[in-house]
């Protein structure tokens, strides 16, 4: 209706009027005002001049969003970052929509839509930032992000990426560059088009089309003012090619002065199909070298900075962006990478290439840059595939994708304790530590003896942190005189990894560490009658216990671990993860008349108990000492010294409160996290537990509290009576896994 009022939006607090289909940064000139207070405006989403924070959100490109009815308007600091919010905006879904497709055109300029227009028959998806659809980035997969009103979308394309972004206007670069009224030739052609009066143009190079100006020829030397923060141009002062130098009065100067290549996007996507076409395909014009004045806005460089780095020797288009920042900022070089390619080449170099584009080309908030993210990938063994055509049920355990049972968790159980089974056990984290200090290294760190482990041998271990407690366990297997490989559990193997590293710089030691858990897969063939199979598979001279070796088993070299942690001889081959498969195969083949089948997590977990094995992180708790968890055999206090030590003789000296027992007990296993009970004392915990069916009852490890300097020998757990008992439960002497 003629009688509604104009739609208003708040800038700075002051409420303006705007027309339908305005943009943001034309309703701010419309009522003479500027978001940044000067600059030249491109009103194309390359220059810094335009930024606001918008809603809320800072570094908003004005010139390419749509002003509407209460939208608030707050202008960029000169000087500094926009301020963070007050408050805590509500919550909100991060939304990415995934979109998949034969190619993707970016940029619907002419180039891009004769592009789109030459895949006849495969399927096209074109995103152009005039229709909203302003891409972000292209990612290895490949991957095309682009960031839209209502989320962001990932774009997964087939064949090809077409970049059709068009060509970018060059910036003046002269004193003077920061004043108000200066736009590049298209945005003259724009802002005249959309109403707004430019007053008396000069125009500079190529006039802008349908507006009337005076052309002057000739080199910009300088742009004159008014003076104060919102000054805006008066005149021009151009140099002409006798040396003469000319001041021309005006109220607006359009720029002609050549056009750079939108090429971030392309140049960002080394190795991937990306071609770029049109003008963004073109090499651009060569600005000639700045004498003086702002070169990047963003970061307020100027060329005596240029000159001042190029002073102190960096003297490669890299190595001046990262001594002056320039580039860095919001326009990521858009405007001052022609500048500092033209002031290098002036010094005698070739015009260098651009600096590397790296995603993102834009600012997002963090709400868009989480969009589409919910966890960290999980990782999967090299055997995932064969443990799931195998029927496993899979699960998540130790940070890994694991199987937990392949459908038969007692007929796996019996293959292991009456006959042969393999077990995936990738997923031990696995640590190369060698050099000159690698035994002095492992000394220091470990609590038992490591000197005394000769090559080829293998021994069990605590890691400690500096409080004396449970940090970790694993095996030490030392293989040379200065060469070592750890083994740790699955979920703690990187904080252990870290441990490691961290005390070799701390003494700086010379040492080489690699961490070998994923590049090195590991199959554990455990059973008596696992000899029997590995002979069949090529094993001539098995290890002994605590021994290893290497050998080809099935024709896949191995580094061959003997140890148990099923309680039954056992063999973990440590070999390269490309040939799990292969090797996982070939044993089971070669084991099939053996009764050989896999077994999963359920099973093993039940092995282990039965063998009385704790599981730092559910049988420990932040605060377990090797004493607490009756693990005193481990450490050697006589040690000179060792990471924890001094904790431990502190501690050792003070009455036990708690201790972890093996319990025993009638019936089905009672659940873990239990309550332990002495008569109407609460006790303790259980921490694992399960129903042995070589034993005929069920076992469990649990936390006691002492009383008394005791621990209680009966209990109840769930009601029913329990009896601690010593571990391990099942083979007490370990005849069984030396045989």
């Amino acid at each position: 209706m003629s009688g509604d009022p104009a739609p208003r939006l708040v800038v700075d607090g002051r409420s303006v009027d705007f027309s339908d289909g305005d943009t943001v940064l034309v309703a701010l000139l419309k009522n003479n005002l500027h978001p940044t207070g000067g600059g030249c405006l491109c009103l194309a989403g390359d220059c810094p001049h335009c930024l606001a924070t918008v809603d809320g959100v800072a570094y908003v490109r004005t010139c390419q969003v749509t002003a509407r009815a209460g939208m608030v308007v707050d202008s960029q600091p000169r000087r500094d970052h926009p301020p963070f919010p007050a408050d805590q905006s509500p919550a909100q879904n991060a939304v990415a929509r995934h979109l998949f497709c034969d190619v993707v055109v970016i940029g619907l300029s002419d180039s891009g839509r004769a592009a789109a227009a030459s895949y006849g028959g495969r399927r096209v998806i074109t995103l152009d930032a005039a229709a909203g659809q302003e891409v972000i980035g292209i990612y290895p997969g490949p991957l095309v992000v682009a960031r839209t009103a209502t989320g962001m979308l990932h774009v997964h394309p087939r064949d090809e990426i077409v970049v059709a972004t068009g060509a970018a206007e060059i910036q003046p670069v002269a004193p003077g560059n920061n004043l108000r009224g200066l736009v590049t030739a298209r945005a003259a052609s724009r802002l005249h088009a959309a109403g707004i009066d430019l007053g008396r143009v000069v125009a500079v190079g190529v006039p802008p089309p349908g507006v009337d100006t005076e052309q002057i020829d000739g080199k910009v030397i300088r742009f004159d003012g008014d003076d104060g923060p919102d000054a805006r141009v008066r005149a021009v002062v151009v140099r002409d090619g006798a040396g003469v130098e000319h001041r021309i009065a005006c109220d607006t100067v359009s720029l002609g002065l050549g056009l750079q290549p939108r090429d971030a996007l392309a140049r960002m996507a080394g190795g991937m199909k990306v071609r770029a076409v049109g003008s963004a395909a073109g090499h651009g014009d060569v600005p000639p070298c700045p004498k003086s004045g702002a070169v990047c806005h963003c970061c307020d460089v100027t060329v005596r900075d240029l000159e001042s780095a190029y002073e102190r020797g960096f003297h490669e288009l890299e190595l001046v962006k990262r001594a002056t920042l320039a580039g860095t900022g919001a326009c990521q070089g858009t405007t001052c990478v022609p500048h500092l390619r033209s002031f290098l080449a002036s010094r005698g170099g070739p015009l260098p290439a651009p600096f590397t584009a790296r995603p993102v080309t834009r600012q997002l908030t963090f709400l868009e840059a989480s969009a589409g993210a919910y966890h960290r990938a999980t990782p999967r063994t090299a055997l995932d595939d064969e443990h799931r055509r195998g029927g496993a049920v899979m699960d998540r355990l130790g940070g890994w994708w694991r199987p937990w049972t392949y459908g038969d968790a007692l007929g796996e159980y019996w293959a292991v304790r009456e006959a042969v089974s393999l077990g995936d056990v990738s997923t031990l984290g696995k640590l190369r530590v060698s050099g000159p200090d690698a035994l002095e290294l492992l000394e220091r760190l470990y609590p038992t003896k490591v000197s005394t482990i000769s090559p080829g041998r293998a021994r069990y271990a605590l890691l400690l942190d500096d409080r004396g407690y449970v940090l970790d366990d694993g095996m030490i297997c030392r293989d040379t005189d200065t060469r070592f490989t750890l083994t740790f559990t699955s979920g703690g193997s990187s904080t252990a990894e870290m441990w490691v590293r961290d005390w070799a710089e701390t003494w700086g030691l010379d040492v080489r560490i690699l961490n070998q858990t994923m590049s090195v897969g590991a199959i554990n063939v455990t059973g008596p009658r696992a000899t029997e199979l590995l002979a069949r598979a090529g094993l001539e001279d098995p290890p002994k216990h605590l021994h290893h070796a290497t050998a080809t088993i099935a024709s896949v070299p191995c580094h061959i671990f003997r140890l148990s942690f099923t309680g039954e001889v056992s063999y973990e081959l440590h070999h390269s993860s490309a040939h799990s498969v292969t090797l996982w195969r070939r044993l089971l083949d070669f084991g099939r008349d053996l009764g050989c089948r896999p077994h999963g997590l359920e099973t093993l977990l039940r092995l282990r108990l039965e063998k009385g094995h704790i599981v730092v992180g559910q049988d420990t708790d932040f605060d377990s000492t090797p004493r607490r968890i009756n693990h005193e055999w481990a450490v050697k206090l006589e040690k000179p010294d060792f990471v924890g030590k001094q904790a431990l003789l502190r501690t050792n000296k003070t009455a036990l409160d708690r201790q972890l027992a093996g319990l025993a007990m009638d019936g089905p296993a009672p659940h873990e996290g239990a309550l332990i009970w002495s008569g109407s004392a609460h006790v303790g915990y259980v921490t694992s537990s399960a129903f042995s069916p070589a034993l005929g009852r069920s076992v469990m490890l649990g936390w006691l509290a002492l009383s008394e300097g005791r621990l209680p020998d009966d209990v109840t757990i769930d009601g029913r009576p329990a009896r601690r008992t010593p571990t391990p439960f099942y083979d007490p002497a370990g005849a069984r896994l030396r045989v």
